[in-house]
């Protein structure tokens, strides 16, 4: 994303002193001192290797960025012989919590997947918050299990609300 923001504020540079170049205005970036200040810098020159060295270290970390590994799209089922499926995380999520806000007395819902966990965060109107996160996690390990998920994450319920 940094990358992205980067090369879009060089190119905007570069598109507005084009455009001023045009219409016969003073532009933003003179493109004669720029060519004149490159061809007076030699390559032993500190900014050129400092500007070398931000390179290759770009360069890593977008490379490492690439390599690593992220969260899976898609969430392996338990494997049936001759079968291989999955589910969406976004499905699963949804799937989720719309069984925690089913449960009584959960005004709002948020679930965050986690590679092996998964926390519920519900909100209520209720004074009485006794019970409620049991109920909601009941409610959600049992959706878990009918999903059938190939590693079954653990369940962590977050009530906010209540009593005051």
């Amino acid at each position: 994303m940094l990358t992205a923001l980067v090369v879009l504020a060089a190119c905007a540079l570069v598109a507005t002193a084009l455009v001023q170049r045009l219409l016969g205005g003073r532009p933003v970036l003179s493109f004669e001192a720029v060519a004149s200040r490159v061809h007076e810098t030699t390559w032993n020159e500190l900014p050129v290797l400092v500007g070398g060295g931000a390179a290759v270290l770009a360069g890593l970390a977008l490379l490492a960025a690439a390599v690593s590994r992220g969260r899976p799209v898609v969430l392996a089922l338990s494997p049936v012989p001759g079968v291989e499926a999955g589910t969406t995380r976004h499905g699963l999520r949804t799937s989720l919590r719309s069984e925690a806000a089913g449960v009584d007395g959960v005004a709002a819902t948020a679930v965050k997947l986690r590679r092996r966990r998964v926390r519920v965060t519900v909100r209520t109107n209720r004074t009485n918050t006794d019970g409620l996160a049991e109920a909601v996690g009941t409610a959600v390990s049992r959706k878990l299990e009918q999903v059938g998920l190939a590693k079954v994450p653990a369940v962590r319920v977050r009530v906010r609300g209540g009593a005051r």
